[in-house]
């Protein structure tokens, strides 16, 4: 059994959690082009090396991010976000047309 050591509710089994993607720089939705916003939502390098990805602990509805090796899939670290992000991001709210 694979256990995951989440940083909210400590090690559980890896069935619990669901993979949210690799951290990367997200491009302004309002200015970017169409390939750019395709580029930051579906595409990845997917080399091996240690890479910070995205987390979800399902049962407890908790994010988290985590340093991992692609090529041994060992992980390094988990932490919580505020540690790289101290504010939180609001988008505007897009008007749908009548």
């Amino acid at each position: 059994m694979k256990i995951l050591h989440c940083p909210l509710n400590g090690p559980r089994n890896i069935s619990e959690f669901i993979y949210g993607g690799e951290l990367k720089t997200m491009p302004d939705p309002a200015t970017c082009s169409d390939r750019e916003w395709a580029d930051y939502v579906f595409y990845h390098d997917n080399l091996p090396a240690v890479v910070t990805e995205w987390w979800f602990h399902s049962a407890s509805g908790y994010w988290f991010l985590a340093e991992r090796h692609t090529l041994t899939d060992e992980v390094l670290r988990t932490f919580d976000p505020g540690e790289l992000f101290r504010q939180r991001v609001e988008f505007a709210h897009a008007e749908t047309p009548s």
